[in-house]
């Protein structure tokens, strides 16, 4: 068939329009809408004026020119004057370059007047080999030196990574901050910390965090809502209120520093280390060491074992965990108070420990005094087990209870439910009760053993060497007469308020009665009399009075205070 010259003109403008349609449907209609999808650089521009196409740069140019951003590769390199005359388009194995930091991407928007950049897809700057950061978007502003990088942030510092979805970077200063929640890993001692700000500088290796501090280890876990940590030191210091939690214990502080790799603490401003079985540390300052599992303080120290009821406070304070051993020390005082009647007990230095046999022990060294409502007392040593509730009380020991002192080298006071059941002397014991201006019933012996009842002495069994001076109260409650007397063995019993029922002597008895009017002075006392009044505690402030007097006491040897209180009369 023979085709016309006016067939040939309409085939050839339908092939000009469907080439047309080609190049609108894969040219202009694209550009069109990549321009719709700019970042916010590309959107904003980066500030940058009317610029050309990019000239590329020769291999030996300056590429440490002050705050200029030069691109080192690109797989495709395209620009469209229609769509936007502030930017190039790139795309495959981009590389940026600024100083010696580089930027990689799969694609990029490139403002080379301000030399910023919107880059995406595999995103990574590096830094010598120091840092590494990788993420999905980075808008970076090379005339500020800022990077902006998001989604999947990952900062890479030598043994330190922070994960982020949001990073803004100063290059100039090394610093980055994040602000929708951050974790940042500290490998070389298995720490990490997270929050929901955070700020991080890559020179000294310091971090701040703030709101939801967590810290968390293979040990504890801190929270607070604001820390600071140092991740080549492994230090964190604390400025808010803080917890550190763990299997054994938990701190409570608002004020100090936690070295995470050797896992000690010095902590202020009144700390707390509250232990799982319900112990509880406090001082003005505390240190702590988790590895060792033990911690001292210094400066207002308790000690609280609410468990056994017990408080011990001084000035300066230890306790072992592994060892269940604490004491205090300097002002020391512990509180007992099981009953409602608190005993109060000061000592140089008052410890508790756990034996062999798993049995509580309470220990105090060195001119002890202790105070309750109904028994007072003072001695050099005291020693108090949980299992047989037993206190003992060692050399040149005192106890008074009401008008009556009882005294020796060592008491030993038994006790049921923190209520006297009874009490022996051992070694050597004398009993004194005044009764008025120079008058004391007084009786000694080798051994003393005292039954009490609801507080009161009902029975006292005396063994060997028994001496006795005593005053019989007339019907008209005068004393007019002085009874001596001396035996191997003695019962005394007494009725409810402490009046005496009947005194047993035996096997042979030997004495007299002497009327009071003919009694010298020296009469009125046996050789062993000492009456320490004046070093009773009369209320529980006063158990801290130590006395020279007293001191001098307690440094005495048993046969030295015996002679001085032959020759006292």
């Amino acid at each position: 068939m023979r085709h016309t010259p006016q067939y040939a003109r309409h085939k050839t403008h339908c092939i000009v329009l469907c080439l047309l349609a080609f190049f609108a449907a894969t040219v202009v209609v694209p550009s069109w809408a990549q321009q719709r999808q700019q970042p916010r650089a590309a959107r904003e521009g980066a500030r940058a004026k009317h610029v050309g196409r990019i000239t590329p740069q020769i291999p030996s140019a300056n590429r440490y020119q002050k705050n200029k951003v030069f691109l080192e590769n690109a797989d495709i390199l395209s620009a469209d004057e229609n769509v936007s005359a502030d930017y190039q388009v790139l795309k495959g194995n981009v590389r940026f370059r600024q100083g010696d930091m580089y930027m990689f991407c799969d694609s990029a928007y490139f403002y080379d007047k301000t030399s910023s950049l919107d880059a995406f897809g595999n995103v990574r700057m590096t830094q010598a080999d120091t840092l590494f950061v990788y993420a999905d978007i980075l808008h970076y502003y090379g005339e500020d030196q800022v990077a902006q990088l998001r989604r999947n942030v990952r900062l890479e510092n030598r043994n330190t990574t922070l994960f982020t979805d949001s990073l803004d970077y100063e290059v100039s200063t090394n610093v980055g901050y994040y602000f929708n929640h951050g974790t940042i890993v500290d490998n070389k001692n298995n720490t990490e910390l997270s929050s929901q700000y955070g700020r991080y500088e890559l020179d000294t290796k310091q971090a701040e965090f703030t709101t939801d501090v967590h810290l968390i280890n293979d040990q504890y876990e801190m929270n607070t809502n604001m820390l600071r940590y140092n991740t080549a030191t492994h230090i964190a210091t604390i400025v808010d209120e803080t917890y550190i939690v763990s299997d054994s214990n938990t701190i409570v502080t608002d004020n100090g520093w936690y070295n995470t790799s050797a896992d000690d603490a010095t902590l202020y401003n009144r700390s707390q280390v509250n232990a799982k079985d319900g112990k509880t540390l406090v001082g003005d300052t505390v240190y702590y060491n988790r590895m060792r599992n033990f911690g001292e303080a210094r400066g207002n120290v308790v000690l609280t074992d609410p468990k056994n009821k017990v408080i011990l406070d001084g000035d300066y304070g230890y306790h072992d965990d592994n060892a269940h051993y604490s004491y205090v020390t300097r002002h020391a005082r512990a509180r007992e108070y099981s009953q409602k009647d608190t005993v109060y007990l000061h000592a140089d230095t008052l410890c508790t420990l756990i034996n062999n046999d798993s049995v509580r022990i309470l220990k105090a060294f060195n001119n002890v005094r202790f105070y309750r409502s109904d028994i007072q007392g003072i001695c050099d040593s005291l020693q108090m087990s949980e299992a047989d509730t037993i206190i003992n009380l060692y050399r040149h020991a005192v106890v008074w209870s009401d008008a009556r002192q009882i005294s020796g080298e060592e008491i030993n006071i038994h006790l049921n439910d923190s209520a006297a059941d009874w009490a022996t002397l051992p070694n050597f014991g004398f009993m004194a009760e005044h009764l008025g201006e120079t008058y004391y019933n007084q009786l000694s012996g080798k051994k003393m053993k005292a039954y009490f009842d609801q507080k009161e002495l009902r029975q006292l069994d005396v063994d060997g060497n028994v001496l006795v001076i005593m005053f019989p109260q007339e019907k008209d409650s005068t004393y007019n007469k002085m009874v001596n007397a001396e035996s191997s063995y003695l019962r005394l019993k007494l009725k409810p308020k402490q009046e005496v029922d009947k005194i047993t002597m035996w096997p042979e008895v030997s004495g007299k009665v002497t009327p009071l009017y003919l009694a010298k002075k020296t009469d009125l006392f046996l050789p062993q009399f000492k009456w320490y009044e004046n070093l009773r505690p009369h209320t529980p402030e006063e158990i801290f009075d130590v006395s020279e007097e007293m001191r001098n006491l307690m440094s005495e040897t048993e046969g030295s205070s015996r002679r001085r209180s032959k020759s006292a009369h």
